[in-house]
């Protein structure tokens, strides 16, 4: 039930729902951009992209300014792969009257649920230029569970 924005006549803040409606405005605008909305940049999930063909799962995953030595890839018995990389980055430029000092630290983390009968000894993971790939292969029995099922038109007769 959307809310009216009425002037507010009262010291102080306004009203709660213009509050909570200028808030999720706002939140809006910045998914546009793909900008976190809360919990600032340290606490961001890479995006990822799985896909699927008869041998195996390959995941993709976007860790821009992350080191190869600070991604960690983990999969878990049931299946759960957990993504997760630090970036450290530090710069410092002076000349003789100026001293700019820059740092950006933050924790990328994803854990997604692989629901296949996979092969984990057999996986591949390889970096670089900010992308990580991951490509796991499906188990023989895995392999053969699709089956295609002919679609047949039916007859009006038959109904």
């Amino acid at each position: 039930m959307p809310h009216h924005l009425a002037p507010h006549k009262g010291a102080g803040h306004p009203p709660a729902p213009a509050r909570s409606e200028f808030k999720h405005l706002i939140s809006q605008f910045w998914n546009m951009f793909d900008f976190p909305t809360s919990g600032g940049f340290d606490k961001m999930e890479p995006k990822i992209d799985v896909k699927e063909n008869k041998k195996d799962i390959s995941i993709v995953a976007e860790l821009p300014g992350v080191a190869e030595k600070d991604i960690n890839v983990e999969i878990s018995k049931d299946g759960d792969l957990t993504i997760s990389g630090e970036k450290r980055h530090e710069a410092e430029t002076s000349s003789e009257d100026s001293y700019i000092s820059e740092i950006s630290y933050g924790m990328v983390k994803r854990t997604i649920h692989l629901p296949w009968d996979l092969d984990f000894s057999a996986t591949n993971a390889d970096y670089e230029d900010g992308v990580l790939k991951i490509v796991i292969p499906k188990s023989a029995v895995e392999q053969e569970k699709k089956k295609k099922i002919a679609v047949k038109r039916r007859n009006k007769k038959e109904k």
